[in-house]
């Protein structure tokens, strides 16, 4: 218990796991811990200070299945270990084994299978003020961002672990600072003298990759897994998102498991997968890389042929990067041994397959993926065609690939058969037909006889049983005895020797092999990076044929044509319950329509239409065609998107004021470049405040920002700004009535919707027959004291009916209106004014 308690302190907030024999034992308040969440039996045994030790244990064979159950639940674990044998802590004249923690296990430095997630990445994220950092420790991938805002990144990275400055507020991250000497620190992590080589890193950047290796190597008790030099992000063009739009469009995550990842993923391996939700977190910025991706789709599009050759090769491909981070951490099984032998042959079938190709992306993958091909020939030629589980389990090394551990395993399995020929010998010497050879984990290998037949043996009988083969007492039980004789305890000598040093001779093969691995580490790591590019190429092209998808036309001009556009997810959805078709809609918010107006009924898919114009960008600039007849976007800086309303109780902010806060971020921060999806702007407040915070946000946009818009809205007033705002168009979800009933057609057209349909809408909810009567009631009364009232602004207050007849518009007014004075030459401000001075003089020309 000694130990225990250091190892504790140590540990801090983590979970021990304690070794004692063969079983992880847990003590005191982590017994507790972990027996509720892992549902084990709580027991007691001894006392500390007059009170009883709680204690619950696992078994050490199988406590990675447990470990991955309190890691998904947030524990950290650390593993305090048996660092040596009985037979060395006799020697030492020791009382306890010696034990000391070996590594903590955290969400975000978790490398075994078990414990991960083999379709998402497990990032480690870092968090400094100015700065951040990420790392992948199961693959060794490493990301630094200066001037990251931290709730957008979370969002986009969905980390396993945040490490944070206390300053900063973060919830649920570890608190953490970065080294003093932090550039030094993670030079030498990288084992180059300067950071110079991998490019320009800000001071915030270096102390956040700073803070995450440190945290890595402090877990893994001193030891760093192999890690990828870092990339700066901020030299990557990336679609920038926040997180408001992120939680909007169901990117990564769903309800009920319907993401867009989920619907579009046709990969065939883990890497891929990962790589693929990647390329959909951070869509790209630059035109030319957008288009290498689209080119490589496009001819796996058209080469069905090669793209069946390819998927082939992929299928069942092993993890490379993840067995290359065990292996590195001197933490792998045989498996993964033979993850890099299978990995290396498949990514040469692929090379093999790729022979020919042009695209850029295709054709150059073909040299990383034919890497290391030594290694390849030599892991194969030393590598059992079958893996065991464990190291210990022997059977690692193929036969013949060492001769000295040939030689010891014969001599090893002839001591084995020689078992056999000894328990033949002693029965017949003792007289005990039932004798049975056995191994004892302490005492090695004894003669079992039943009770009566060993006390015949005790007193002495029978008479030939003498010499070497004369019984020694070792052990009594309630039904059988166990002796032992000098021949058996000769052959067990031989037999434990010659195991042993077969065992130690497969453990230095092993070893050099490790060895070979990591010498070659980066090629290896390259051809992984290739092998999970070629699946995510591959099943984008797999599914553009699929679903007839076509491939978009980026251009740097503010262009957004799509045509007969469908959402990826509602149409995965119908298409699983065979329900019906989707209904594809067009798009255009191309120069001089670049805002729409969207009014309609909510239930006639309104929003389904927001959303799968905001996905068309997330697909397009991550490389992968779109699910539409033809489309044409221009290059998005930044995508926003605000559709569906939710509060943050436990923030203190209603559903108002979130709405609000998220359309201030996109009044502050997008800009002609950008593309933002607004739906029911100032709905959350009362009438006259709402309409007004409505007005000003389009004026806002249109004027002012100058971006890309959809603007759906019940507000069917602000219908009437497209006469003064030049770019704004008008368009309605379709409704029909029939014979009483609604038909919701699911299709946009140009112009304003007359209804809300809001009485309809509830009948189909559900609502109470004589609710709906009252209701339907009180909307006609509203609606007769509307066309009765003076004011033509009022009259379009309660419900969707035509606008009446514009007011007569004053020309200089709205000549001012649409005048930027900043983007005015002189001559132009001259220009102008003579305008202005016509326009008042003679209104009637304008």
């Amino acid at each position: 218990m000694a130990q225990w308690f250091a190892a504790k302190a140590a540990a801090g907030s983590a979970l021990v796991f304690f070794r004692m024999g063969d079983f992880f034992e847990l003590f005191h308040d982590d017994a507790e811990a972990a027996s509720e969440a892992l549902g084990l039996a709580l027991t007691h045994r001894g006392e500390h200070q007059g009170r009883p030790i709680r204690m619950c244990g696992v078994p050490a064979h199988s406590h990675e299945a447990y470990l991955a159950r309190l890691i998904r639940r947030g524990f950290r674990v650390a593993i305090c270990e048996q660092l040596e044998t009985p037979e060395e802590a006799k020697a030492r004249r020791a009382p306890t084994l010696r034990r000391e923690i070996v590594r903590i296990v955290t969400p975000g430095t978790a490398t075994e299978e078990a414990l991960l997630d083999a379709a998402r990445p497990a990032w480690l994220l870092a968090l400094v003020r100015g700065g951040a950092a990420w790392i992948d420790v199961s693959t060794g991938l490493f990301f630094t961002q200066s001037g990251a805002e931290p709730a957008a990144l979370i969002a986009r990275l969905a980390p396993a672990e945040i490490l944070a400055e206390e300053a900063l507020g973060i919830e649920d991250a570890v608190p953490s600072l970065p080294p003093r000497d932090a550039a030094s620190r993670l030079a030498g992590a990288l084992g180059v003298a300067s950071l110079d080589g991998f490019g320009t890193f800000a001071e915030a950047e270096v102390a956040a990759a700073a803070m995450a290796v440190e945290y890595v190597r402090a877990v893994n008790n001193g030891a760093l897994p192999r890690l990828s030099p870092p990339v700066a992000e901020g030299a990557r063009g990336v679609l920038l998102l926040d997180a408001a739009t992120r939680r909007s469009l169901d990117i990564l995550e769903g309800p009920r498991g319907a993401s867009l990842l989920a619907a579009v993923d046709r990969t065939l391996t883990g890497p891929g997968a990962r790589e693929l939700a990647a390329r959909l977190a951070s869509p790209l910025d630059d035109l030319a890389a957008i288009g290498a991706r689209h080119a490589a789709v496009a001819s796996l599009h058209a080469d069905t042929p090669r793209r069946a050759a390819l998927r082939a090769a992929l299928k069942g491909a092993p993890d490379m990067a993840r067995a290359l981070a065990r292996i590195s951490l001197e933490r792998f099984s045989p498996r993964d041994l033979g993850a890099i032998r299978d990995g290396l042959q498949r990514a040469s079938a692929l090379a093999v397959a790729l022979a020919g190709a042009e695209p850029a992306l295709l054709a150059g993958a073909i040299a990383p993926l034919s890497a290391a091909p030594a290694i390849a020939a030599e892991l194969a030629r030393a590598l059992a065609a079958e893996l065991p589980a464990r190291l210990d389990d022997g059977h690692v090394v193929a036969v013949g690939y060492d001769g000295e551990l040939d030689a010891l395993r014969r001599l090893r399995d002839d001591a084995r058969g020689a078992i056999a020929a000894m328990q033949v010998d002693l029965a017949q010497a003792w007289g005990v037909a039932a004798l049975k050879i056995r191994h004892h984990q302490q005492l090695g290998y004894l003669a079992e006889v039943p009770a009566a037949a060993g006390e015949k043996l005790l007193r002495g009988a029978p008479a030939m049983a003498v010499g070497d083969l004369a019984p020694i007492h070792r052990q009594s039980m309630a039904n059988a005895h166990r002796f032992t004789c000098a021949a058996l305890a000769n052959l067990d000598r031989r037999l434990s020797e010659s195991g042993e040093q077969a065992a130690k001779r497969e453990r230095l093969v092993i070893a050099h092999l490790r060895k070979m691995i990591l010498t070659e580490a980066e090629p290896i790591a390259e051809a992984a990076r290739e092998l999970a590019a070629i699946d995510v190429l591959a099943a984008s092209a797999e599914l553009a044929t699929e679903g007839a998808w076509c491939r978009p036309h980026l251009t740097e001009r503010p262009d957004f044509a799509i045509e007969a556009g469908r959402h990826p997810v509602v149409e995965a959805a119908l298409r699983k319950a065979k329900g019906p078709g989707f209904v594809p809609n067009d798009c255009d918010l191309s120069p001089g329509r670049r805002l729409c107006l969207l009014t309609g009924p909510n239930m006639a898919g309104k929003s389904t239409w927001l959303r799968q114009n905001a996905l068309m960008v997330i697909l397009a600039q991550a490389g992968l065609f779109l699910p539409a007849t033809a489309a044409r976007i221009g290059l998005v800086d930044r995508l926003f998107s605000r559709v569906g309303a939710a509060d943050d109780l436990a923030g203190g902010r209603s559903t108002f004021m979130v709405e609000m806060t998220e359309t201030a971020a996109i009044l502050n921060l997008a800009g002609p470049r950008s593309l933002v999806v607004l739906d029911e702007v100032g709905r959350g407040t009362a009438t006259w405040d709402g309409l007004a915070i409505a007005t000003a946000v389009l004026e806002s946009l249109h004027d002012r920002i100058r971006c890309r818009t959809l603007f759906a809205t019940h507000f069917h007033e602000l219908t009437a700004m497209a006469d003064r705002l030049p770019e704004m168009r008008l368009a309605a979800m379709q409704v029909r009535e029939w014979r009483g009933e609604v038909v919701f057609q699911h299709s946009v057209a140009a112009g304003a919707a007359e209804k809300s349909w809001g009485v309809h809408v509830a009948k189909l909810a559900g609502v109470p027959t004589p609710v709906l009567k009252r209701a339907a009631a009180v909307l006609a009364s509203l609606e007769e004291r509307a066309r009765e009232a003076a004011d033509p602004l009022t009259a379009e207050m309660p419900l969707f009916a035509r606008p009446a007849a514009p007011a007569p518009a004053n020309p200089v007014l709205e000549a001012l209106e649409r005048m930027d004075p900043d983007r005015l030459s002189p001559r132009e401000a001259q220009d102008a004014l003579y305008h202005l001075k016509a326009l008042a003089a003679e209104p009637e020309a304008l």
